[in-house]
């Protein structure tokens, strides 16, 4: 027993250290089922940073008494609550001096065992590997990431964000199913873009103009989408063709051709202006408005009402003169609201 413990010692004593970022506001509910997953790492070289952003639900409480038993992990709680992006990126302003490797965990989400160990080995066999990503299961039930070729575990950066524009694979995930170099997170002064739409792919893109990207084949990481947090509520807004309209405009430059900038903008603004036409006749609320006007002022896109009028014709006579279609459209629509009540958010089943 004590020779196997030296042993233990000894590995973790060569293992690069990874720090592991929890910024936590008010998600007491899934909170210990995070912190238990960090703590059941096959890898064991690493700190933990949970930052409190005020929360009121007895978060920072229960983080408290794991923060006693284990001296890895750190709690610091803020003097001012702040809105999502900037409290992500003061929370890894906290990150250690000396840690290699940094990994974001979202406090209702949490990590399969070999997480940190599967990460960490791709990037240490890969120098130039500044994104380590992996599949992510969303709410216990489906895999919601791709990734490149089984044969590819690592592209080039240009690569991987030629994958992700052209052919809208979804390579980053969510902050959950990525691992960064911590160099590259010490050097960003504001690691996610504040006022983007989507600062974790954003970033992703920045990153991979200088660094390679690699990608482990199994399912590493888990995510839910809970009631009432910010990306559940986003859905609301229909926001995943302006977020592809929005990276392709502010990165499709780095890594595409003219001939396929153009191609892409103009069958993802097509397809954009169909989705607003269609919102335009169910009516979409004043939220729903405001919302994608923060997207047009991101890229060179204007709708005025004219145009939007006209977006609301030509939805309506494709309702008219393609029923078969429209009928597909609301059995869609239906089965994609069933999946999101459909499962109770602790099912991982």
């Amino acid at each position: 027993m004590h020779n196997g413990t030296i042993a233990e010692t000894s590995a973790v004593n060569t293992q690069p250290l990874v720090s592991i970022v929890t910024p936590v506001y008010n998600t007491a509910e899934y909170l210990s089922e995070c912190i238990e997953s960090v703590l059941s790492q096959s890898y064991q070289n690493w700190e933990y940073v949970i930052l409190d952003n005020q929360s009121t639900d007895g978060s920072a409480r229960i983080a408290e008494e794991y923060a006693r038993k284990d001296p890895r992990i750190r709690l610091v709680r803020a003097d001012v609550h702040l809105r999502q992006l900037p409290n992500f990126n003061r929370a890894l302003r906290l990150i250690s001096p000396r840690s290699v490797y940094c990994k974001m965990l979202l406090a209702d989400d949490w990590l399969f065992p070999e997480c940190i160990e599967r990460m960490v080995r791709l990037a240490e066999g890969a120098p130039r590997v500044g994104i380590v990503a992996c599949y992510l299961l969303q709410d216990g039930r489906h895999v919601s990431c791709q990734g490149p070729a089984y044969s590819r575990p690592v592209l080039t950066g240009r690569e991987a964000c030629r994958l992700h524009l052209l052919r809208h694979v979804s390579l980053f995930g969510t902050p959950t199913s990525v691992l960064y170099r911590s160099e590259i997170v010490r050097r960003r002064n504001a690691f996610y873009p504040e006022s983007s739409l989507m600062g974790d792919t954003e970033a992703c893109h920045d990153i991979l103009k200088d660094w390679d990207f690699g990608f482990v084949h199994q399912v590493l990481a888990a995510a839910r989408v809970r009631d009432g947090s910010i990306f559940d509520n986003s859905l609301d807004f229909n926001p995943f063709t302006l977020q592809k309209l929005i990276t392709l405009y502010k990165y499709g430059r780095n890594c595409l051709s003219a001939a396929e900038l153009h191609t892409q903008w103009d069958v993802l603004s097509k397809e954009y202006r169909g989705h607003l036409g269609e919102c335009a006749l169910r009516g979409a609320d004043a939220a729903f408005w405001e919302y994608h006007r923060r997207g047009w002022e991101a890229m060179d896109f204007s709708v005025t009402r004219a145009r939007l009028a006209w977006y609301a014709l030509v939805a309506l006579a494709d309702y008219v003169l393609n029923p078969k279609r429209t009928v597909e459209r609301v059995f869609k629509k239906l089965r994609s609201q069933w999946n999101r009540v459909s499962t109770p958010a602790g099912d991982h089943s």
